[in-house]
């Protein structure tokens, strides 16, 4: 059971629907997004409709939900969500470019990546200072040198910061650099670290496991949810099948059935998808055609001397097409690509 408490609804409030489900000795767990407020409730339904609390101040309605996804549902919240990540909007009607390096490497490989996104019409930059790897010996990442890498090429160019973070522990941190946190394909049910970005005030970013169906995938986002946060965006980055020819399989039906079952925005990630740059530009292409929201793409100034997934990197040459596909398929879906904030004026990083 959810209750949706009304854009006036106080405070005290929410406090007292808090109180009263805790009386019969329910749970309730709150829930703000950016327009509303919503309270999940775990107990005997019974206890909790003798409440009547439909009736009490501030709140908009009460719904029995019947899928275990109940704050992500589409069930109580039939108008798909919008989130803003540093002012940019990922959501119906845009179409949202993510994209920039997939490891922080140097202050000087970062800003010409992040020059190149947004000349491929990218509004976020992507890049990663932790990386989680199959191998302990490849690269791991820079850590908080990365991150303040990322922040000063924020200050740069203006594009707001998406970076992975991979350890409860880091969460704070990692937030006190970046607009948007990351939770990767092999962290999606670490439960600890959903838990823990979900008690953190910054949006997430969800990426579906790899060998995760897209219930498990929706199960992850309400641990977050459920602690606090329903500013989350899904990311289907391709699952692990039998085939070989590609890096992951795209499940690009996964954009509209998780669409129709939750109310958060889908984005695709096509670099990580196919895992080779020739397949970038078509994977991106059904992306937008099957309505995803936005896009997560890999973008390296040399990928030949990348440190990580260089084969999978777009390259100069790349970009204007990518801006083309972006602005002309994205009108012909009925949305608007999402323009890049203004840059800041023209100044030196400090870790330059």
């Amino acid at each position: 059971m959810v209750v949706i408490m009304a854009p006036e609804a106080t405070e005290s409030d929410v406090e007292v629907i808090v109180e009263m489900v805790q009386g019969v000795g329910g749970k309730a767990f709150v829930s703000r997004g950016v327009s509303r407020t919503i309270v999940g409730l775990v107990g005997d339904v019974e206890e909790f409709g003798a409440l009547n609390l439909r009736s009490r101040p501030g709140v908009l309605d009460v719904v029995r939900i019947s899928v275990p996804y109940k704050l992500i549902s589409r069930e109580h919240h039939s108008a798909r969500s919008v989130i803003e990540v540093g002012g940019v909007p990922i959501g119906p009607d845009h179409l949202t470019v993510i994209a920039g390096p997939c490891a922080v490497e140097t202050p000087e490989q970062t800003l010409t990546a992040a020059r190149m996104a947004r000349a491929a019409g990218a509004s976020l930059l992507r890049g990663g200072a932790f990386k989680p790897r199959t191998s302990p010996y490849a690269y791991q990442g820079l850590g908080e040198a990365g991150l303040k890498i990322l922040a000063d090429v924020r200050a740069e160019t203006g594009l707001p910061v998406v970076t992975e973070v991979i350890d409860p522990a880091h969460v704070d941190m990692v937030a006190s650099y970046a607009d948007m946190l990351q939770v990767g394909t092999r962290n999606m049910q670490n439960f600890a670290l959903l838990q823990a970005v979900g008690a953190a005030t910054k949006p997430v970013l969800l990426k579906r496991g790899m060998s995760s169906t897209i219930q498990e995938w929706l199960m992850a986002a309400e641990y977050i949810a459920q602690r606090g946060n329903l500013d989350i965006v899904l990311c289907e980055r391709g699952i692990r099948t039998f085939e070989t020819a590609t890096r992951n399989t795209l499940d690009i039906s996964a954009v509209p059935v998780a669409q129709r079952l939750s109310h958060l925005p889908v984005i695709v990630d096509p670099s990580h998808s196919g895992g080779r740059r020739e397949l970038v530009l078509p994977l991106t292409r059904a992306a937008i055609a099957a309505g995803a929201d936005g896009l997560i793409i890999d973008i390296h100034p040399e990928p030949k001397m990348a440190l990580c997934d260089g084969d999978q990197a777009l390259v100069d040459s790349d970009l204007a097409e990518i801006a083309r596909i972006g602005a002309e398929l994205s009108a012909l879906m009925g949305r608007v690509l999402t323009p890049a904030p203004d840059a800041s004026p023209a100044r030196v990083p400090s870790a330059l």
